[in-house]
């Protein structure tokens, strides 16, 4: 039975209303179990961690009733144990001492029909989530399931270190794998250059005024794009990769420019004597949202690139910042007494609703088909990186091992 599912991530009774409806069959939720090949089971220290990644990622797609419990058994064998024939499917696989080889095989418990079978590899071990990431998009998409490759992308975050000192980070949606590409100094705010997350951007504080560099993840190179007096930020990067929405005071006075990759160009978007800062595109990139303090507290207002008109496009909270935008969609932190909370709305009409109900939650981003939700959790213990699959209901928290977040990226 095929419907269109209102959610609110929360608060389950609600309705999702229809700014984001995800039309899905609940009905076509699998049972799974998981199989490691028990010839090549403890072959390297990651072996316990790559059944957790590939446990955590057919849950959090939220198409499987999984199977907790990791079954050992031969990877070739034909028939499927009796104590599994409760199971729709099991997914077998064998990990490769090296630590950078996977092979699977999805059975359909049924009849032991090898629905696929594929061998995954990478070139460095330290990149082993990926390897699961990679078998549980495709084992979805097998199934004819909603697509989850937003798992294979790669987060960048910056993080600071000690006191004007902060490093880039590169990982997996887990942080299973993490690892600093950007060290010395203060570093901040990186935001990918593209689609294809072949290249990024990032603030650099080190010279005698902000500096903007363009990385090129191949090479390595580092490029400098542009450098101004005060703040310099780049927020929001067109889906085609031409055009950047920077933050920049070159006189003192925050506002939003847009630069023009080719030409090298900026143009101012915003005039206004306070603070305008974090402007996202919004549909057809000929609007923005940003974050402006101009009725007193901080809230989320948009404009045409165009045009001198402003309006505030936030229905709720008097001290909202940390805005992301997917196409008419809003996403913004709500200060709310000693919490912060994310609330979903948008640019077209009053909805609004939250999706988180306590602590300090900010920094939220839509993923790039705008389905799941990555966030920033704050406690006392340190910060975790959240997620919320809105089509399907499942969360996720995974805590950073140390240091403080200072900007996110995916």
């Amino acid at each position: 039975m095929r419907y269109i599912l209102f959610f609110l991530l929360t608060l389950n009774v609600y309705s999702f209303d229809a700014v984001l409806d995800i039309e899905k069959d609940v009905e076509t939720k699998a049972s799974i179990s998981i199989m490691e090949d028990s010839a090549t089971a403890g072959g390297s220290r990651n072996h316990s961690k790559l059944f957790k990644i590939l446990l955590n990622d057919l849950q959090i797609s939220g198409h499987f009733t999984v199977d907790t419990q990791l079954k050992r058994g031969g990877f070739d064998d034909a028939l499927v144990p009796v104590e599994l024939h409760d199971r729709e499917y099991l997914l077998k696989y064998r990990y490769d001492a090296s630590g950078k080889k996977l092979s699977v095989k999805l059975i359909r418990v049924a009849d032991s029909f090898m629905v696929f079978q594929n061998n995954y590899s990478i070139n460095d071990s330290v990149r082993y989530p990926f390897l699961a990431h990679n078998a549980i998009v495709e084992l979805n998409k097998v199934l004819g399931f909603e697509d989850i490759s937003w798992m294979k992308r790669n987060i960048l975050f910056a993080k600071y270190t000690s006191s004007r000192n902060s490093e880039i980070w590169i990982g997996d949606y887990t942080l299973s794998f993490a690892s600093v590409i950007v060290r010395g100094g203060l570093n901040l705010f990186p935001k990918w250059a593209n689609q294809n997350q072949s290249a990024f951007y990032y603030t650099s504080y080190n010279l005698a005024i902000p500096t903007l560099y363009k990385v090129d993840m191949n090479t390595g190179s580092r490029n400098k794009v542009i450098a101004s007096e005060g703040m310099l930020v780049a927020s929001d990067v067109s889906q085609d990769g031409s055009r950047v929405l920077l933050t920049m005071a070159p006189n003192g006075q925050t506002d939003i420019y847009e630069f023009d990759v080719s030409s090298k160009s900026t143009k101012r978007l915003t005039k206004f004597l306070g603070i305008d800062v974090n402007g996202k595109y919004i549909g057809d990139e000929s609007q923005i949202a940003f974050v402006s303090n101009r009725v007193g507290g901080a809230n989320i207002y948009m404009k045409a690139i165009d045009s001198r008109s402003v309006v505030r496009v936030a229905r709720y909270g008097n001290d909202n910042s940390s805005c992301d935008a997917f196409g008419q969609h809003l996403l913004y932190s709500v200060k709310e007494g000693s919490a912060s909370n994310i609330y979903l709305g948008s640019v077209s009409n009053s909805y609004v609703r939250p999706l988180t109900a306590n602590g300090e939650n900010i920094l939220p981003r839509f993923s790039k088909d705008g389905k799941v939700i990555l966030y920033i959790k704050k406690t006392a213990r340190g910060n975790s990186i959240g997620y919320m699959n809105l089509a399907t209901k499942q969360s996720a928290l995974f805590p950073m091992k140390s240091g403080k977040i200072q900007s996110i990226d995916w």
